[in-house]
């Protein structure tokens, strides 16, 4: 049987500024997932490690960090990560990455916010358990991104729904996380310049605009329209509907 890739490369071709994915069954009896890039194709596993290894008997090397720290600490130890071991969590990090970039194009949003909590929790590991700032920062740089795509997941996944209010709130609370960080991070000039920023602005303008009225916020333009063309009678009763609802909201 041939090795060669290009008759696999030729039935998906490359298309440059466009993320192709899709699901194959693997030989396995599991669904995989793949992710067409320009010299070939990338092949994860749906769950737990993308590549499907399990490092040092772990679902991953997170995962065995994690339960080493534990267990140190436990022991009144202090837990410290190498250059080496956190070169290697890096490289394990981009591969959940590739994972859940291809599961936003499959709208898989649950396994999208699995995946991109899962990295947030590695920046927040490594910064708690490396001495030297520049080690940190190495993973830290990516959290707006890593953020922004978080909060992406949750906000198409309550539209779907049709959910438009707690679209907008998650939203909201995802570009006061990544405001925080720039805050905390000592710069924060950087946020006028965030990409991220800019694109949940973005996001938030189109999903407001987007969202139906209220029957308060329908009583309200209604009301504008009528002091405007001084329809004082009308008014008045629009102004007690509103109250009424307003009122019945507060109980």
């Amino acid at each position: 049987m041939s090795l060669d890739l290009n008759q696999i490369l030729g039935d998906w071709p490359h298309e440059p500024g466009q993320i192709k994915v899709r699901k194959v069954a693997g030989l396995d009896g599991r669904e995989k997932l793949q992710l067409r890039i320009d010299l070939g194709v990338i092949q994860m596993e749906m769950s737990g490690r993308p590549d499907g290894t399990r490092p040092k008997g772990c679902e991953s090397l997170l995962t065995f960090h994690l339960e080493r720290a534990r267990e140190q600490v436990a022991s009144g130890g202090k837990y410290d990560l190498s250059a080496d071991d956190c070169g290697e969590l890096q490289q394990e990090g981009i591969q959940y990455y590739h994972r859940y970039l291809a599961l936003y194009q499959l709208k898989e949003y649950d396994a999208v916010i699995r995946d991109t909590q899962r990295n947030l929790d590695l920046f927040a590991f490594v910064a708690e358990h490396v001495e030297r700032d520049e080690m940190s920062m190495a993973f830290q740089q990516f959290r707006p991104y890593v953020l922004m795509m978080n909060t992406r997941a949750k906000a198409a996944q309550e539209l779907d729904n049709e959910n438009y209010g707690a679209a907008i709130r998650h939203i909201e609370k995802g570009r006061e996380t990544i405001s925080d960080f720039y805050k905390t991070s000592g710069n924060p000039e950087a946020a006028t310049e965030s990409a991220e920023l800019s694109f949940l602005d973005d996001l938030l303008e189109e999903v407001r605009s987007k969202r139906p009225l209220t029957k308060i916020e329908k009583l309200k333009q209604e009301l504008d329209t009528a002091v405007a063309s001084e329809a004082y009678e009308r008014a008045a009763q629009l102004r007690d509907a509103i109250r009424e609802l307003e009122g019945n909201a507060a109980n």
